[in-house]
């Protein structure tokens, strides 16, 4: 333990946390953000070092916990993106081409036992959310999730043959269970998904929650605020002034009883009845003075822009203020081409090293996802209808054209004009009349063959 970590470890315990702002400012200050880490890296021995796992997963899993918004966000993404499978796709001279399956793909299919590819990428997106960073092992044909706050990743610093250090390369990963022995790992050996980097750190990732703590704790504090307005007769405040010749005996009784018959929701909009002496104003001001649902409905709306999901999608007051469901299909593909498919795209990826490819094949073959089968992800009737017609169209050009029918079929659905066989015969319009077949007759140049001649 450093000398750097107990001065860290010093100072934060003496933190004063009253505020909002206090909490937020002690999050970024842990995570790297305060100003005394500026590279986000924890020193263990000389040469190494190891980038601190994050330590707000348990408080932004309270948070996905407790804030509506946040859970309709992320379970929104979550729904989409574990509905994806996995696929091996061939890559034809450097070209993604056709999908295939084979039986290799077992361990992402049956991750675990009674475990599905849905509850895989449900578990990988959940931890990337709150964490920043999902790790994943295989260990005896079954995929192990490595908790995110338990994680370090062992770092080792890049000798340049000039002299000099170069930054930091991956060494490998440490993973300890509180009270447990700490294992390691290469890095062949771990699936690191991280889909947004941490810009203070070199390999770790950063929670789309981060940026929006304080929105968070906002929607919290206006929850609160709507309670005790009902538990306080869903009215304003009320102030209500006696004269100087009141005892304080009888100032007690007087508010025991108003508040006995006044005070909750189920004595709201009661009549106020006062004896003589007593005044009464209203202080503060009702939800439509204050444009409750406006104030909000705008921290919600940056609560799912930090998500990348469209407000709409989530059905959150202002996306169905600003648009109505005809507007459904546009924000769906917003959603699908800029958050769900890069995040598809960056989780294969870091699972490819943990799965065997087909034997032979090697690098002529990637680990894909196929999303063909995902409701949300359909076009509407009429527009796959037209690409069905288009695609029909297309094959029959092709087939005309003297391709074989297999190759067309296998062309038009991989979108690779590579895969393409010709039969070698050609249709009958490029042929001369009254030839034999084969390959089209020569041109006859010869005047005395004309008419007339």
């Amino acid at each position: 333990m450093t000398s750097l970590w107990r001065a860290t470890r010093r100072r934060s315990a003496t933190r004063s946390i009253s505020t909002i702002d206090d909490y937020a400012a002690a999050l970024q200050q842990s995570l790297g953000y305060g100003g005394w880490s500026p590279l986000g890296i924890t020193q263990t021995q000389p040469g190494q070092a190891a980038e601190k796992a994050p330590t707000d997963f348990v408080g932004y899993a309270q948070m996905f916990a407790t804030s509506p918004v946040i859970w309709a966000c992320m379970v929104a993404r979550q729904a989409v993106f574990s509905a994806a499978r996995f696929q091996w796709q061939r890559l034809n001279r450097g070209q993604p081409s056709e999908t295939f399956g084979t039986t290799d793909l077992a361990p992402l299919e049956r991750p675990w036992l009674g475990g599905t590819t849905q509850d895989l990428l449900a578990r990988k997106l959940q931890d990337a959310d709150l964490a920043g960073n999902s790790y994943w092992t295989r260990f005896a044909d079954e995929m192990v999730r490595l908790r995110p706050d338990w994680v370090q990743i062992v770092l080792e610093r890049r000798m340049h043959p000039h002299g000099g250090h170069l930054g930091w390369k991956r060494y490998g990963y440490l993973y300890q269970e509180p009270g447990c022995d700490p294992v390691f790992l290469w890095p062949e050996e771990v699936s690191h998904f991280a889909p947004t980097p941490d810009p203070l750190a070199t390999f770790r990732g950063m929670s789309w929650l981060t940026p929006v703590i304080r929105e968070t704790q906002n929607d919290n504090l206006m929850a609160a605020h709507k309670r005790k307005f009902m538990e306080n007769a869903a009215t304003p405040n009320l102030v209500v002034r006696l004269s100087r010749e009141v005892t304080p005996e009888n100032f007690a009784k007087f508010r025991a009883k108003m508040d006995s018959s006044h005070r909750g929701i189920e004595n709201a909009y009661k009549t106020l009845y006062l004896g003589g002496g007593a005044d009464v104003s209203v202080v503060g001001k009702d939800f439509q003075q204050l444009d409750f649902s406006a104030v909000q409905g705008a921290g919600e709306t940056r609560i799912a822009a930090a998500a990348s999901v469209p407000p709409i999608i989530v059905g959150l007051s202002e996306g169905l203020q600003a648009a109505t469901y005809s507007n459904y299909g546009q924000a769906r593909r917003r959603f699908a081409d800029g958050t769900i498919h890069p995040l598809w795209q960056n989780a294969a990826g870091s699972l490819e090293h943990l799965v065997t490819p087909p034997g032979g094949l090697g690098p002529a073959v990637r680990l894909w996802y196929d999303s063909n089968d995902i409701p949300f992800l359909r076009e509407d009737r009429k527009d796959a209808a037209e690409i069905q017609g288009i695609q029909s169209r297309t094959i029959r050009a092709l087939t005309d054209s003297g391709y074989t029918p297999e190759s067309v079929m296998r062309a038009v659905a991989a979108e690779d004009w590579a895969l393409l066989k010709h039969t070698g015969l050609f249709s009958v319009q490029l042929q001369k009349p009254g030839s034999a077949g084969g390959a089209p007759a020569a041109p006859d140049d010869d005047p005395s063959t004309e008419e007339g001649a």
